[in-house]
C-alpha cells in the first residue's frame, strides 16, 4: 500500500510566494525559500513550485529560487510554469527540480509529453491540469494558469495524458482554489477512476476532514495544499524570522478576517489521516 503523499504548493512570482482566490488576486505572502524550508522540516513529502506568471508573459524566472531550494531542502521538488521546450525543462532540473509539471505547452504540443517522457523519464513529468466546471455539468481544462478556456474535457484529457507519457497527473480545480470550501471530490475521483497513473488533487482545502475525505472518497494518491499551510505559518513564523515585511502585512495582521481556510501544521494532517486509517508517513520533526 502506497503512502499518501502531503505536499505544499508555493505559487511564485517573481522573488516572492504569493496566493489567490480561484487563481486570482495574488497577494504576497513572503519569501518562498523560508516556507519551503520549514515545510521540509516538519513533514512534507514533496514540494511544488509553480511560476504563476512564467506562461502569461512568456518566460521562466524561477531558476534562482530552485537553486536556492535544492542548496538545503532534500525532499522531491516539482516545478510549473512557463516550460514551453524541451530546454526549457532540462534548465529547470539542473537547476535542481526532480519533477516537472506541464500544463499551458502540454496542451498546445502534447508531443511535448511523450518526449519529454522519453528524455527525462515517466516519473520526471507530471501533466498539470486547471479544471473548472461548465453549466452542463462537464469539466473543461485551462491554460495560462486559468485564465485561458479550452475545448479540453479533463478526463479525455487526463487519460490522454498518461497515453502519452506522462508519470502523475496534478488536478487543480479553479472554482475551489483557495476558497476554503472543500475539493471538488467528483472531479477527483473521476479522474483518479480514469487513470492508473497517480492524481495530486490540488484547490479548496479547508480543513483535515476535507484533505481526509478526498484521499478516501476522491482517491487522490496525494494532496497539495497551500492556504491552509501558508497561513499557520504566517500566524504562528513569519514574524519571528524577520520577513514580515517582505508581504501584504496588512493581510497578514488580518489573515483570519480575511479567509475560511483553517491554518494547520503538516504533523497535525498526517495525525488524522493516520487516525482515519489512511496510510501517510510520518516523521520525527526537525528543527
Amino acid at each position: 500500500m502506497y503512502a499518501v503523499r502531503i505536499i505544499p504548493k508555493l505559487e511564485i512570482k517573481g522573488p516572492n510566494l504569493v496566493k489567490g482566490i480561484q487563481l486570482e488576486g495574488l497577494r504576497v505572502l513572503g519569501i518562498p525559500e523560508e516556507f519551503a524550508r520549514y515545510y521540509s522540516q516538519h513533514g512534507a513529502d514533496e514540494l511544488i513550485y509553480i511560476d504563476v506568471v512564467a506562461s502569461l508573459y512568456g518566460r521562466n524566472s524561477i531558476l534562482d529560487v530552485i537553486r536556492n531550494t535544492s542548496r538545503e531542502i532534500f525532499i522531491p521538488l516539482t516545478v510549473g510554469g512557463g516550460l514551453r521546450t524541451i530546454e526549457d525543462i532540462r534548465q529547470v532540473l539542473q537547476a535542481g527540480a526532480d519533477k516537472v509539471a506541464i500544463n499551458t505547452a502540454a496542451i498546445h504540443h502534447p508531443q511535448i509529453i511523450s518526449q519529454a517522457s522519453k528524455i527525462f523519464g515517466a516519473s520526471t513529468i507530471v501533466l498539470s491540469i486547471a479544471a473548472k466546471k461548465q453549466p452542463d455539468g462537464d469539466y473543461l481544462a485551462y491554460t495560462d494558469n486559468g485564465r485561458e478556456k479550452t475545448p479540453i474535457r479533463v478526463v479525455q484529457w487526463a487519460q490522454q495524458g498518461e497515453e502519452l507519457g506522462a508519470g502523475e497527473i496534478l488536478l487543480t480545480s479553479i472554482d475551489r482554489d483557495g476558497t476554503g470550501s472543500g475539493f471538488d471530490v467528483e472531479l477527483v475521483r473521476q479522474i483518479a477512476e480514469g487513470v492508473s497513473i497517480p492524481v495530486i488533487a490540488c484547490g479548496g482545502a479547508g480543513t483535515i476532514e476535507d484533505v481526509a475525505q478526498v484521499i478516501s472518497y476522491g482517491k487522490a494518491d496525494a494532496v497539495a495544499l497551500a492556504s491552509m499551510l501558508h497561513y499557520n505559518y504566517i500566524l504562528h513564523h513569519t514574524m519571528d524570522h524577520g520577513s514580515f515585511a517582505e508581504g501584504n502585512t496588512e493581510f497578514l495582521r488580518h489573515v483570519k478576517k480575511f479567509t475560511r481556510v483553517m491554518g494547520v501544521k503538516i504533523e497535525d494532517i498526517k495525525q488524522h489521516l493516520i487516525e482515519s486509517g489512511i496510510h501517510c508517513r510520518m516523521e520525527q520533526v526537525r528543527e
